[in-house]
């Protein structure tokens, strides 16, 4: 019974799932260029690392270390890779570490200062983060471990009590080993914790596309990491700006990502499209009205010869009067994506009325207009553009048969004033593309699209255009730029 009530209530929540509207998925063949960048920030961030004056003695001997500085670091072998239960690890093996500080000794009544070179050699380093889901749907690290060890170290020590040194070396070169490992991962923690959130602080959630809608890109469940990819679960929905709270049904097929070939694979269902168009649709804005020049005048001598028996029954002082052509859709544009392409049908009533001036209009005929309109989707940067192009096109009357055919001339005109005057006010828009959920200073490039049965996927690869250090210090206070403005974990209890 207990196994019974299990089964039921995961169904349960199954059934309640929602659907995303958009995946992402990271491939292990993109680590490989993160890998470069994060080791970049990485290396600048360890060379921050603030080690605390040592100073002792030993019998008649003292001596004082401070200012400790890190010169230089070798990250010679490393790896990056997902792992599952532990999202994301990084391994690096056989590092160095320069490092010039100051001594000061003091023998009986002889001193002796100056500044002195020193390395650690065979630095191990291994980190772990593990990725969730904010309450407000972002993708944060909410956890790090790490482990840090360095096998050995050397001080190229001379001077006036160069034998003295070298009797010491191993006892100094001990104490800076042991303050070097416990500074590691505190760097690494504030890395991760701090910083690298901060720039997954730059992915959209919930955004402006325009000053009609907004898109939703909030994640719907935590991120699922196999030992090849990592895969996201976006809302991917729109809404009008004025509707905040507004959300239309998710009742597409959901979108599948099978492929690992290349770096991300997005992935994009028709409710994606759908909720776009019935934003807009909600919005208002799916409507068109033309007045006097604005008619192209081509279009305007034929709808007066083809209307001449209703102008002509009008006063001599309407039969001038300034055309009017209104478009106005009635329903919500639909999308259908199958692996033969994209479409979209659109059905809008047509006006057309004469508009005297300081009068009211006169309505000559009022039409249904179904057309169907091709979509070719393109990634570029990291907005997602659309190029719409008219199919179909068909025009009736919604009163009688024979108005209907009374109207097969306007066929071509309407057709052809809709691809020179609507069809580019269309595409300006959509060509301004809506942004991908991606980090501040990472673009896509080389997008290849493929088309499903009620989903499309872009499969595509990354590139830099700006360091993650200049994207993080433009987004992170300058005041809290180091490790000690964040608390951190116990340092790695490696061997020393």
């Amino acid at each position: 019974m207990a196994l019974c009530g299990a089964l039921f209530l995961a169904l349960l929540a199954g059934a309640h799932a929602e659907i995303p509207g958009c995946k992402i998925r990271i491939t292990s063949m993109a680590l490989e260029l993160v890998k470069q960048e994060a080791l970049r920030f990485l290396e600048q961030e360890l060379e921050t690392i603030i080690i605390p004056d040592m100073r002792g003695g030993e019998g008649q001997f003292y001596y004082n270390i401070s200012d400790v500085k890190v010169t230089e670091l070798e990250l010679t072998s490393s790896e990056l890779h997902f792992q599952p239960e532990q999202d994301l690890v990084l391994q690096i093996t056989n590092a160095s570490l320069g490092i010039r500080f100051q001594r000061q000794l003091l023998y009986w009544f002889f001193y002796d200062g100056g500044y002195i070179n020193a390395s650690a050699k065979d630095i191990s380093i291994r980190t772990a983060l593990r990725l969730f889901r904010d309450p407000a749907g972002r993708m944060k690290v909410f956890n790090i471990s790490c482990q840090a060890s360095i096998s050995r170290m050397h001080a190229a020590f001379g001077g006036t009590f160069r034998k003295m040194y070298e009797f010491l070396s191993v006892f100094i070169t001990s104490g800076m080993r042991f303050l070097l490992n416990q500074q590691i991962c505190p760097v690494l923690y504030h890395a991760g914790m701090v910083l690298l959130n901060s720039l997954l602080d730059t992915v959209p959630v919930r955004s402006s596309v325009d000053n009609l809608i907004g898109i939703d890109y909030s994640l719907l469940k935590d991120p699922v990491v196999s030992t090849s990819s990592l895969d996201m679960d976006f809302r991917g929905a729109f809404f009008p700006l004025t509707q905040g709270n507004w959300s239309l049904p998710n009742q597409a097929v959901e979108p599948q990502l099978q492929e690992e070939e290349r770096m991300v694979y997005v992935a994009f269902s028709e409710f994606f499209f759908d909720s776009a168009m019935e934003s807009y649709f909600q919005a208002g804005a799916l409507q068109l009205s033309l007045v006097g020049d604005k008619v192209p005048h081509d279009l305007d001598v034929l709808l007066r010869a083809s209307y001449f028996g209703s102008i002509i029954l009008l006063s001599p002082a309407e039969i001038d009067s300034p055309l009017k052509l209104e478009l106005k859709v009635t329903a919500p544009p639909r999308c259908t994506i199958k692996p033969s392409g994209t479409t979209i049908s659109v059905t809008a009533s047509v006006t057309i009325a004469l508009a005297p001036r300081n009068q009211s209009e006169v309505q000559l005929s009022s039409m249904i207009m179904d057309a169907r309109l091709s979509a070719k989707v393109t990634l570029r940067g990291k907005a997602l553009r659309t190029q719409l192009d008219l199919r179909k096109f068909r025009i009736y009357s919604n009163q009688s048969a024979l108005e209907s055919l009374a109207l097969i001339p306007l066929q071509a005109p309407l057709k052809t004033m809709l691809q020179i005057g609507v069809m580019p006010l269309l595409n300006e828009r959509t060509q301004r593309g809506v942004q991908i959920p991606l980090p501040e200073g990472m673009a896509f490039v080389h997008g290849v699209v493929t088309n499903h049965a009620g989903f499309l996927t872009i499969g595509t690869d990354l590139r830099f255009v700006k360091g993650l250090r200049k994207v993080i210090e433009k987004n992170w206070p300058a005041t809290t730029v180091g490790p000690q403005a964040s608390s951190a974990p116990p340092p790695s209890t490696a061997a020393v």
